[in-house]
Formats: structure tokens, C-alpha cells, sequence
């Protein structure tokens, strides 16, 4: 079978809608030899109103875009065709965006659900979003949840971990990488993702200055954010939490941020909303606990494996820190449950054999 990918975020995007794609068209190409996979990086005009119809010229029996986005034409092409919707966050959480941006989303993604042959949805969130916002019919929709990149699936010793994180240049220097602390004695706090109003940062360290300063952990973020970040680093400055909370923006690859699961001693992700939440599945796949939201995708990504807030509340996000900090029973223990949901549910072979299954399906059709 020959399927066109649209292969834009593929090449050049480096995080999210671009580790996704790459590790999709690697796990379906490495596991069904059958897949003749073609990647098309086009220019906006092609990609966005011919590009079906050169890849049915091509011979393509299907077309798959990776990143909420099909070509206008796929349909007059008469290539069969799936859309991969990671989440409609433009709907859902339309502060974030200029009203010229939450028009073009739904010129382009929401049409593309429409027009799909069928639309892959990457949790029951999403899915029942793109039902609720543009009237897809259920019997259109298949959930394949989102693919944690292979790495996370190999868990390493805290040793490997802390000798990942020595040899770094950044983080060797900061708490509590700086001290003299065993692997096993390190104790911090971690979030990774963007930094923008919807991941809830600011949430996050104001739950942070309410806990008692005999108790406070050094708090790392890895992310990067423009506006939103400048009033998060206002906010630490104010309060005073500089000694305690340190910003990576230089933090890029797999093997780093898997160290860093690995020895924290809880993930923060109390985001307001999210396609998935992949640094959750990734989190629980070390064996990290987790605080999430209890909205969304992100009670799905969880799984047994973390405590549930109200992203709202900034006392229930203080509580739930406060509570695993206190409580080294309980984090071993969510930290094996989501461990092994995050195996079970998140499984690559399984899910790369879902979405082999509806290429067959949808080609046939």
C-alpha cells in the first residue's frame, strides 16, 4: 500500500505534531513492510490545494495528514483519505488565540475533519470535540492514542540518570543537580511543555509559594513561552521564588528529558486543556508520579498513576503536592500504577497496529 503523508511538521518541526509524525511513519513503516510510505514537503499553495491530486498521481492509495490538516482537493482527487485531529484548542480555549487564528483553524482543521474519509482522534477528549464542534459522526472517528517516542519505553537506573544529567552543561550547575546528593536523595518538582496561558504555569507556582518553606523542592520547567513566560518570570521575581525555580528553554532531546523523569519526584501538568498530554505518559512511563488536571484528555493519559486536580483551584494543586511530598509510600505506588497503564494503554505495537488496520480499511472503501 502506498499512502502519502503530509511530512511538513515531519521536517521541521522539532517537538510535539513533529515527534509524532516521525515516529508514526517509523512505526508503521518498520512493523508492515508492506507501506510504501511517500512524505510531501510542499510549498503552503501545493500542500494546501493541489496536493491531492499529485499524489493520487503518484499512485498514492491513500493520503494520511499527520497534523489536523488534509489537502482541499483530496476529496476531487478521489484519494481516500485520514486526518490525524490532535486536539481543537482554538475551540476550546479560544483566549489563546487572535480571532484571525481561531478563523483559519477552522477554515483549514475543521474542514479537514469534514472532508476526511475518517479522522483519527488521539484521545476520547478529542474525539468527542470534533463530534461537538464539527459535526463529525461518531462511526467516523477511531481513538488511536498518540505514540510516546521509543526511548521512554526503556526505563534506566537513576544512576545512568544523574550521569545523563552531570554531563549536561546547563543542569549540572543548578539545584539540585549542583549538590552533593545521591540519585536516589534528589528531590525536585518537574513540568515539561510550552509555556502559554494554557499549560497553567502561573497556576503551578502559585500552588508552589503556598507550600511551607520547610517543605519546598527545588521546581524545574522545561519550556518556552514568549508574553505568558515574561509574566510567569515577573511573578517568580515578585514572590520571591528565584532560589527555588529555574526555566530550560535548552532542553531538546528525548535522552535528557527521560533522565530528568526519571530522578523527579513528581511531574506537575495541571494544564486547562489537551489534545493528549504527552509528557504525562511519557512521566509515568519512568515511574514518576503525576499531578494532573482533572479535565480534558488528562485524566485518560494518566490512568491510575496520578493524583486529579481542579486546574482552577490553585488550594487543590497546593493539596496534591503537599500530599505526595509527604507521602513516599504513595508516590512508589502511583508511580508503578501509571507505569504500567502507560504499558498496557500506550503499548507501539498495539497502536501502530490499530492505525494499519483503518489504512487497510479506509483504502478499501
Amino acid at each position: 500500500m502506498k499512502i502519502g503523508f503530509d511530512a511538513k511538521r515531519y521536517y521541521h518541526n522539532q517537538t510535539g505534531l513533529g515527534n509524532y509524525s516521525r515516529t508514526i511513519v517509523a512505526a508503521v513503516k518498520g512493523q508492515h513492510a508492506d507501506i510504501e510510505a511517500v512524505l510531501y514537503d510542499e510549498k503552503a499553495l501545493t500542500r494546501t490545494f493541489s496536493l491531492g491530486r499529485k499524489a493520487k498521481a503518484e499512485g498514492c492509495n491513500l493520503f494520511h495528514g499527520l497534523s489536523n490538516e488534509l489537502p482541499r482537493d483530496v476529496v476531487r482527487a478521489g484519494l481516500p483519505s485520514i486526518v490525524t485531529i490532535h486536539d481543537v484548542a482554538w475551540r476550546t480555549f479560544p483566549g489563546m488565540y487572535k480571532p484571525i487564528d481561531r478563523v483559519l483553524y477552522d477554515w483549514k482543521y475543521g474542514h479537514s475533519a469534514k472532508i476526511a474519509t475518517h479522522v483519527v482522534a488521539i484521545s476520547e477528549s478529542t474525539k468527542r470535540d470534533v463530534m461537538r464542534f464539527y459535526g463529525v459522526p461518531e462511526e467516523r472517528i477511531s481513538v488511536i492514542y498518540q505514540p510516546v517516542q521509543q526511548i521512554y519505553y526503556n526505563t534506566i537506573t537513576p544512576k545512568r540518570a544523574a550521569d545523563i544529567i552531570a554531563a549536561h552543561p546547563t543542569l549540572r550547575d543548578i539545584p539540585p543537580f549542583n549538590s552533593s546528593q545521591q540519585p536516589q536523595q534528589l528531590r525536585f518538582f518537574l513540568t515539561v511543555g510550552s509555556i502559554n496561558s494554557r499549560k497553567n504555569l502561573l497556576g503551578m507556582l502559585k500552588a508552589f509559594k503556598e507550600i511551607p518553606s520547610g517543605e519546598k523542592i527545588p521546581f524545574l520547567v522545561v519550556g518556552n513561552g514568549r508574553e505568558y513566560r515574561r509574566t510567569c518570570e515577573e511573578y517568580i521575581r515578585e514572590k520571591g521564588l528565584s532560589a527555588w525555580v529555574t526555566i530550560l528553554d535548552d532542553i531538546h532531546d528525548a535522552e535528557t528529558l527521560q533522565a530528568l523523569y526519571t530522578l523527579a519526584t513528581i511531574l506537575l501538568y495541571p494544564s486547562f486543556y489537551e489534545g493528549f498530554g504527552l509528557p504525562v505518559a511519557e512521566a509515568a512511563l519512568q515511574y514518576c508520579p503525576v499531578i494532573t488536571s482533572n479535565i480534558s484528555s488528562l485524566p485518560e493519559a494518566a490512568g491510575p498513576g496520578a493524583i486529579i486536580a481542579d486546574p482552577y483551584s490553585t488550594d487543590d494543586i497546593t493539596a496534591a503536592m503537599l500530599q505526595l511530598l509527604r507521602n513516599t509510600t504513595q508516590r512508589e505506588q502511583l508511580g508503578k500504577a501509571g507505569h504500567d497503564y502507560a504499558l498496557s494503554h500506550f503499548n507501539p505495537d498495539t497502536l501502530t497496529q490499530q492505525l494499519y488496520d483503518l489504512y487497510q480499511h479506509v483504502a478499501a472503501l
